[in-house]
């Protein structure tokens, strides 16, 4: 029997937040140490192992003395990188990792006759000869085009394909690109990463993989996921046995609340957080509604915040993207959504038929691509790099903007 872990989307250094950051950081720590409880043979991991190409120095030492213990325990890395530490150079500090012995990036291939040719890593555990190919990720899911492409060599032993991609099953938009997979090449494992997702499929006797982040990168991913996780998987013969494992970490407390009167809401969530145990918990606020009485401002969420934390909350992050006063739905009031997406059309049209021009088919994309908002704790230049590759991806430019 062969045992391997798979992991996926660490992205370490992501979060702006200190207390975030280093629970990140712990989470990676402690599957490190379920991996070498569980004596596994082997290691994946399925890109995004940083947050960006370029790491901090910290995080760098950090990550060294984690990738070290697996080494002294004689525990394989292999990974590919994803699009947050892909990087166009071909230049990263995975490459850094490598050359200290620490892992090995499985990306080898060569073009033949429109194809990408991949090569196997090759590791032996026992009798047994597993075969590892990798694709990377890339910015703008630009390699969903180059794994339409993809080529592996037949192989007579146990084979996986690591890719850091969207496969259609769960694109989030039906815009954004995504690969089918019964068009993926022929493997037994497939090391899947890049939707933070927990999910896992079979394809005839093939298991399709995503293993979820190592920690939820974001406020709604606090909220949905709870916590990271990997897989540990098991292979016999051509059997495949997987295991979802969780990551322990902060409890984390959702409060929500419905605000129509914001001259009082600040008294209002005190009053509900004072009955609350938040001791040592991760505290998601989240507010909706439609303000009637006063304004956003009046609510006093540096008092809330400070009271938060006198509970002894571990830390705070609040959500208000649905909390609207009249002035933000006084369109809508005026227009339903169908009569605004209808005008829209018409503006369009007459614009086009006074200035006819190549690009009005892509102002429609273009509208909708400018709609997009800044996720919660988003970091202003992650936000502004997503919605540039977004346009260039639309108007089909390289190195223009």
């Amino acid at each position: 029997m062969v045992k391997f872990a798979h992991l996926a989307d660490c992205h370490l250094g992501s979060w702006r937040s200190p207390e975030l950051e280093k629970l990140n950081f712990e989470s990676f720590r402690k599957s490190i140490d379920i991996i070498l409880q569980e004596k596994a043979d082997f290691a994946l991991m399925a890109g995004d192992l940083f947050d960006s190409a370029y790491p901090s120095i910290d995080i760098l030492k950090e990550t060294f003395a984690e990738f070290k213990r697996l080494k002294e325990n004689n525990i394989p890395v292999f990974l590919i990188a994803g699009s947050h530490d892909y990087s166009a150079s071909g230049k990263t500090f995975l490459d850094v990792l490598e050359k200290g012995g620490f892992c090995k990036n499985v990306l080898d291939y060569e073009e033949i006759d429109g194809k990408i040719r991949l090569a196997p890593s090759k590791i032996n555990v026992g009798p047994e000869t597993i075969s590892i190919f990798g694709y990377p990720g890339k910015k703008s899911s630009m390699e969903v085009e180059d794994i339409m492409r993809l080529e592996l060599p037949h192989q007579d032993n146990f084979s996986i394909l690591m890719l850091h991609t969207t496969i259609e099953d769960l694109a989030p938009h039906p815009e954004i690109p995504k690969v089918k997979k019964e068009k993926l090449p022929l493997a037994n494992y497939y090391a899947l990463g890049h939707i933070h997702q927990r999910f896992s499929t079979d394809i005839g006797n093939s298991r399709l993989t995503y293993p979820g982040p190592i920690f939820p990168n974001n406020f709604q991913e606090l909220s949905d996921l709870q916590s990271g996780s990997f897989v540990m998987v098991e292979i016999s013969g051509w059997d495949i046995k997987s295991s979802l494992i969780k990551i322990p970490t902060k409890e984390i407390v959702i409060i929500e609340e419905e605000v129509t009167n914001a001259l009082i809401a600040t008294e209002t969530l005190i009053e509900k957080i004072d009955r609350m145990n938040l001791n040592d918990k991760i505290v998601l606020l989240k507010l909706r509604g439609r303000i009637e009485q006063g304004k956003t401002s009046d609510i006093k969420f540096d008092k809330v915040e400070e009271f938060i934390r006198k509970k002894g909350a571990y830390t705070y992050l609040r959500n208000i993207s649905r909390l609207k006063t009249p002035e933000d739905i006084l369109e809508l009031d005026v227009v339903d959504t169908e009569e605004i997406e209808s005008l829209e059309k018409e503006l369009i049209k007459k614009f086009s038929t006074e200035n006819p021009h190549d690009f009005n088919s892509q102002l429609p994309s273009l509208i909708s691509a400018l709609s997009i908002e800044k996720e919660e704790d988003e970091k202003t230049i992650s936000f502004e790099e997503r919605l540039i590759e977004e346009l260039k991806q639309i108007m089909e430019l390289k190195e223009i903007l």
